[in-house]
């Protein structure tokens, strides 16, 4: 496993709970949940290995600047069969670097 960073742990737990979520567990993973979506949050990946995929589940990678590129890249090449999105923290900001796609609508 890599390195914890514990702060920006606690950034992304303070990200979700500010959004309204129920931030359950501890560490560098956790579950976030509000109303019906359950959102899985990742503040590190370990190198070649992304959650398993599972077409029901919402994955969230929080990332600081440096390395967000390189998980977007790696996320995009695997195309993991889950929604993900990420989130780059830069001090005490944030902003969705990468996010699911909306719904698609037809004309």
């Amino acid at each position: 496993m890599g390195p914890v960073n514990m702060r920006l742990v606690e950034q992304a737990r303070s990200i979700f709970a500010e959004l309204g979520y129920t931030v359950e567990g501890n560490g560098p993973e956790f579950r976030a949940e509000r109303a019906w979506k359950v959102v899985h949050v990742n503040t590190i990946i370990e190198r070649g290995q992304l959650p398993p995929s599972s077409t029901d589940d919402f994955h969230c990678f929080v990332a600081q600047p440096e390395d967000a590129d390189a998980l977007e890249d790696r996320l995009t090449s695997v195309d993991p069969d889950y929604e993900w999105a990420i989130i780059v923290v830069d001090g005490d900001d944030y902003q969705v670097e990468r996010a699911p796609p909306g719904p698609r609508v037809s004309a």
